[in-house]
């Protein structure tokens, strides 16, 4: 039997086999031209996200100098970004005058951090609270209290606004608006929008004393008055 002959009567098996040769060649030449994968310059593995429960974390500037602590009952790191979400922070963000000026803290429903720890947003019901405390010229400052619905805080330069309603409270003046801006260490508030602040009555002042009226002076006894 010649060769033709074989291969007609096996005409489906020699495709197949042909086929085959084909595809593995194919796949070998691909192989061969395609570049190859770029090295990878990290060693070990990749950092994954994870949960914490409980936690305390402290943030310090570049300085040394605390930025800001926070508790909170749980907190996810999300892979991204590098950023934080916590679930009902408890935060503290340290005077730039410790000893004179006290501490703000505060709490709220969510919060997140940038991956810098230079960001805050706050988010929910947010509450602030800063103690009464004199200043180093002798001038008394009242407990002062802000509410809001959400905030973003630069803990490092105590700075924070929200374009939110906010309600402020300091002694017995109040200050509210929608939108605000405030410098934690001056002392600096600005309302963005319908702003309204009631100031207390001021105290009224003594009037001065009046001197009492001159009372004419009893008559001297005369020479030769009668006794």
């Amino acid at each position: 039997m010649s060769l033709m002959s074989y291969l007609r009567e096996r005409r489906l098996t020699v495709a197949i086999v042909v086929v085959g040769l084909a595809a593995a060649i194919s796949q070998g030449l691909m192989w061969w031209l395609s570049p190859q994968a770029p090295e990878h310059d990290f060693v070990g593995p990749p950092r994954s996200g994870y949960t914490l429960h409980h936690f305390t974390m402290w943030s310090y500037g570049v300085d040394g100098l605390p930025s800001f602590s926070m508790t909170s009952p749980q907190l996810d790191r999300h892979d991204e970004d590098d950023t934080l979400y916590i679930i009902k922070p408890n935060f503290v963000i340290p005077s730039k005058q410790p000893g004179v000026v006290p501490d703000w803290d505060g709490n709220s429903l969510y919060g997140w951090v940038d991956k810098s720890g230079t960001l805050i947003k706050l988010q929910g019901p947010v509450y602030m609270h800063r103690p009464a405390y004199t200043t180093a010229t002798g001038v008394p400052t009242p407990v002062t209290t802000l509410n809001t619905s959400e905030a973003t805080l630069w803990p490092k330069e105590n700075r924070m606004e929200t374009a939110e309603p906010a309600h402020v409270v300091q002694g017995e003046r109040t200050m509210s608006g929608i939108g605000m801006r405030a410098n934690l260490n001056e002392n600096h508030l600005e309302l963005l929008d319908a702003s309204h602040i009631t100031f207390p009555p001021r105290a009224p002042k003594p009037s001065p004393a009046r001197p009492a009226p001159a009372r004419p002076a009893p008559a001297a006894a005369g020479a030769g008055q009668a006794r």
